[in-house]
């Protein structure tokens, strides 16, 4: 038996959870769970990453209370996001949150500094106004600019602060806007043409299963025996250890990584840069293995989330099991709307936005905290299967099955709802994704399984899965589908 850690950072909660391989299986063991979210500070919203390494410290620490004799450990967070430091490694200021108001004014020159058509060619990457690249380019005129002379990812950061040793992984990397996936490097080209200094990308790229470094002894003298504790890159950016351990076989499925943020998407071989690719905003970002993920990011349980922190907010505290309960007593498609509305990203008054844009939708107001909630779930049912018949249409090829991974797939409504929507079965499971993807990189790395075809069969021998087929109520939701992609316009429809 050989045990890993993995520190999963999700932008709600973060938890270190142990891994304990024994053969062709692995059991997980939740050590620690501490809250993640944004510190609100006078110049704006920020990742409160010193949170995050104090919870990676006390998970260390119980997992050698439990008898947990790591190997290693690995760390991953959210894309896009990311850290600048000083000549002498220091961090110059929390790093921003996405969802800070304030990027919208940063980025306001972005659009005319360098074209859509150019930065996909280049990058692959879809566009969207909290890219690593529109925020940079934004922070070029801060007084403190000058000083930044590195940039890391924030799991990048957190092996830094616990090893000393400065690495960027590449599939947070590709969540930059300023990676390309066909080169395996930095899109020089849209750095220079953005006017980023190249020294802020001089740190060394590593991929998946990578040894970055060893904890500082000042961190784990006592805790972790013999002082050789290991920090192993994984798929650092949650999505792509998440999607390693989506347990499928052969091809035709496609997977929802089903988080505070939905990741909507296929696994390929090769990037795909066609126009039609651009035109459905899809990203092509790095994988475990070498693999590409061709993905859409969809607004997910951030609307569910939102609606419960806002009800808390006022008196009304409600668990998730709970607005499951309701929402799945609630009629199904009584209202809907599009789930990536501009008025859904901020924080705030999520009941009220979500009865607005209903409203507008011309549907009935929901009523009830289950009638707001079930109009969330089958909203992003109905994008799932906007965003799986797009891709199916630009690469030409058949998507059978849908894979829900992450706490979406611990939602029954949500899940049946997308297999009802996507009029494909779904496959939901497991949970623990995420962890499970970075557990098992390390024991590739560490020689005891081979490849990531070994990683899903690990994960297919050690959890079970629910599978949910589409019910009888076929035209209904056809005649739904319809009226929804008329919210969303924007982008072509799925031939």
């Amino acid at each position: 038996m050989t045990d890993f850690l993995a520190a999963d950072i999700g932008a709600e909660s973060g938890r270190v959870v142990a891994g304990r391989l024994a053969g062709d299986r692995i059991a997980l063991h939740v050590l620690h769970r501490f809250p993640t979210g944004p510190v609100s500070l006078p110049e704006g919203l920020r990742a409160d990453m010193v949170g995050a390494h104090r919870g990676i410290l006390e998970g260390i620490r119980r997992a050698a209370d439990a008898g947990f004799l790591p190997a290693s450990l690995g760390i991953d967070t959210w894309g896009v996001s990311f850290a600048l430091l000083d000549a002498e490694g220091a961090l110059l200021g929390l790093p921003i949150h996405y969802r800070d108001p304030g990027i919208a004014d940063r980025s306001a020159d972005f659009a005319a500094t360098v074209s859509s058509t150019e930065l996909f060619a280049a990058t692959g990457t879809q566009d969207l106004p909290f890219n690593t690249s529109v925020v940079l380019h934004g922070l070029r005129r801060a007084p403190w600019f000058p000083a930044a002379d590195r940039l890391l990812m924030l799991p990048d950061l957190l092996a830094y602060w616990l090893t000393g040793s400065a690495t960027v992984e590449r599939t947070n990397a590709s969540t930059t806007q300023l990676f390309d996936p066909e080169s395996d490097d930095w899109a020089w080209p849209v750095i220079d043409r953005l006017g980023l200094p190249q020294r802020l990308f001089r740190t060394p790229l590593v991929s998946p299963g990578r040894l970055i470094g060893h904890a500082r002894p000042e961190l784990t003298s006592g805790v972790i025996r013999d002082n050789a504790f290991g920090v192993v890159a994984v798929g650092s950016h949650d999505t792509a250890s998440a999607v390693a351990a989506v347990p499928a076989a052969g091809t035709r499925w496609g997977y929802i990584s089903s988080g505070t943020w939905s990741l909507v998407g296929v696994e390929r071989d090769t990037p795909l840069k066609t126009p039609e690719a651009r035109a459905a905003r899809l990203a092509n970002e790095v994988g475990v293995g070498g693999r590409i993920r061709l993905l859409r990011n969809v607004m997910g349980l951030w609307l569910i989330q939102e609606c419960r922190r806002w009800w808390e907010a006022q008196g009304d505290p409600v668990d998730y099991d709970r607005l499951s309960q309701e929402a799945a007593a609630a009629p199904a498609l009584a209202a809907w709307f599009d789930p990536d509305h501009p008025l859904l990203f901020p924080p705030g008054d999520m009941p009220a936005r979500i009865r607005q844009l209903s409203r507008e939708a011309g549907f009935p107001v929901p009523d009830s905290r289950g009638a707001v909630v079930r109009a969330a779930v089958d909203s992003l049912a109905l994008k799932y299967r906007y965003v799986v018949d797009l891709i199916s249409s630009v690469t030409g090829e058949p998507v059978d099955t849908v894979h829900v991974v992450g706490g979406g797939a611990r939602n029954a409504v949500l899940c049946q709802a997308t297999a009802d929507a996507c009029n494909r079965t779904v496959v939901a499971g497991p949970v623990e994704a995420t962890a499970l993807g970075n557990l098992l990189v390390q024991a590739d790395a560490a020689g005891l399984i081979d490849g990531l075809d070994t990683i899903r069969d690990v994960v297919r021998r050690s959890f079970a899965v629910e599978r949910y087929e589409p019910t009888a109520d076929r035209h209904r939701w056809d005649d739904a589908y319809e009226r929804f992609l008329d919210l969303v316009a924007d982008t072509p429809r799925p031939a």
